[in-house]
Order: structure tokens, then C-alpha cells, then sequence
């Protein structure tokens, strides 16, 4: 690779059992008897960036950075971005208020820290509950010193969502200063924007389809944000009985995901959030 990268690849490191569409089996409590998985698929993830000289930002857990300081540290010296994906999987308004949330970001930071890597910039709430009522987080991020979120979905979702956002990078103003937003991507169609930007959209989409309107929005100008998670390259992971529409969610195209991505590796750049904006000049310093 040479000059900055064209596009940003990002995982949110977390475990199978941490993921809203299974919380229902498994209450925080019961997390720490939940055997492990996350070495099995960040293995492979880490081999196949390494084959294909491409870096990521790796947004982790806090639940997940305290107890395996020995992955933060592996990800940052295979060099990759570590950055924040807040401490136990919370959505931004179950936290209480601006208070909840610096105590949130507080101990993630912390334990990245902690590993011996630099203090994160970058922040992604989970299931992107960064939306219009918990708007103050900007706030929150820009006085503790953070450059960028990924946060912001500009979709229509039930759960989330600011559907009239810029789906590119743009300025958040805050009374504590700035903060660059980088939405994963969206490809705009009928006057919507249709996501594209990975998780089960990745997964269910026919991998030309999925190319096509990256293409598309390579030809924009636009940096397209791609986020994925580790659990969606285990395939062998436990089937755990769930709603039929969130167990389809979770489970569908997990057999595959590993050949999609090494596809899109094989036919753009791909760097960390951060190389991607200081590429473009949108960071400041």
C-alpha cells in the first residue's frame, strides 16, 4: 500500500455472547462463565489483514481490554488502531446521562491503557445509539479528547438511526470543541440511504451487489467505512435459541464472511479510521 488508504476497515471487538440480538441469553452476569471465542476468529482476521498488508481500527470493549490485555496489545503492534467501543456493550441512553458515559469511556481507556497502548481517539457506541436524544455524547467525547466517532447511522432503524445525517465525514461543533464523525457507509438509492457498511448487511448482501455500490461510492469521493465484527468469522460458534428474526440476523452468511472480506482486501486499499481521515485532512493535530 502506498499514501494514505482509500477506505477504513474497523471491528468491533467483542464476544458472540455480548451482542444486543442475543442479550436475552445472556445477562451480563453470566459473561464471565460463557467460555471464550474471540481468540478463534481474531487469529484468522489478524493473518489474512497481514496477508493482504491491510490495517483496521480495532474499537474494544473495556469487559473485553481488561481481561485480555495480551489481544490489545497484539492488535497495536501488528499495527493496527485500538480504539473505544465503550466498556460493557450499553446502549448510550441506558448510561445516566454525560456522567454514565465519562465513566463508561473512563474505564475503557483505562484498560487500553493499562496494555500498554496508546490512549484511544476514536469511539463507537454500541449499535450505534449515538441518535439525536443522546446527542450530548459529542459533548462528552470532545472534552476527554477524542478526534472521531462512529456513531452516527444515517439509516432509518428501529433501535437507531439519524436518517437526515451526512453519510460522510463532517464536523460535529460541541461546546468543548470539534469532533469528526465517520459513519460506516451507506449507499444512497431512491432517496435513501441503504447500508452497506457491514455487520449483517455484509453478510446478506449478494457479494456483487455489495461491491458494486462500494464502487459506487468510490466514484462519489467518498471514504467508505466498513465495520464487521469477530463473532462473524466463526462459524462454528453455539447456535443459542433466539427470536427467529435475531437469530437470522446473527447467523446468516457467517460461512462466507472470511472469503467476502478477502475479496474487498484484494480490490481496494484498507486502513484504520484514523489513517483514513488524516489522509483526507480532516483531523486535527
Amino acid at each position: 500500500m502506498t499514501g494514505a488508504p482509500r477506505h477504513a476497515l474497523s471491528f468491533d471487538v467483542e464476544e458472540f455472547f455480548q451482542v444486543a440480538n442475543l442479550k436475552e441469553a445472556f445477562p451480563k452476569e453470566s459473561w464471565d462463565s460463557v467460555p471464550s471465542r474471540i481468540d478463534l476468529a481474531m487469529d484468522r482476521l489478524l493473518e489474512l489483514l497481514e496477508r493482504r498488508g491491510a490495517r483496521a481500527t480495532m474499537f474494544f470493549l473495556g469487559w473485553v481490554a481488561v481481561r485480555r490485555p495480551d489481544l490489545v496489545r497484539r492488535c497495536h503492534e501488528a499495527g493496527h488502531e485500538v480504539a473505544s467501543h465503550g466498556w460493557e456493550h450499553e446502549f448510550l441512553w441506558d448510561l445516566e446521562g454525560k456522567d454514565g458515559f465519562r465513566e463508561h469511556l473512563r474505564r475503557t481507556e483505562d484498560a487500553i491503557e493499562a496494555a500498554g497502548v496508546p490512549r484511544p481517539v476514536g469511539f463507537r457506541a454500541s449499535t450505534f445509539t449515538l441518535t439525536r436524544k443522546t446527542w450530548w455524547a459529542f459533548d462528552v467525547l470532545a472534552e476527554r479528547g477524542y478526534l472521531y466517532d462512529s456513531s452516527v447511522h444515517p439509516v432509518r432503524h428501529p433501535t437507531y438511526g439519524v436518517p437526515d445525517f451526512d453519510p460522510g465525514v463532517s464536523t460535529v461543533t460541541t461546546e468543548h470543541g470539534s469532533i469528526v464523525e465517520f459513519p460506516v457507509s451507506n449507499f444512497p438509492f431512491a432517496g435513501k440511504n441503504l447500508p452497506i457498511g457491514g455487520g449483517g448487511y455484509f453478510r446478506l448482501l449478494p457479494g456483487a451487489i455489495h461491491r458494486a455500490a462500494i464502487a459506487k461510492v468510490t466514484r462519489m469521493g467518498r471514504p467508505v467505512a466498513i465495520y464487521l465484527h469477530p463473532w462473524e468469522f466463526d462459524p462454528e460458534q453455539p447456535r443459542i435459541p433466539a427470536p427467529p428474526l435475531k437469530k437470522f440476523r446473527h447467523y446468516v452468511g457467517l460461512s462466507r464472511s472470511l472469503h467476502r472480506l478477502d475479496r474487498l482486501l484484494a480490490t481496494w486499499d484498507f486502513g484504520t479510521m484514523r489513517e483514513v481521515l488524516e489522509g483526507a485532512g480532516a483531523l486535527r493535530h
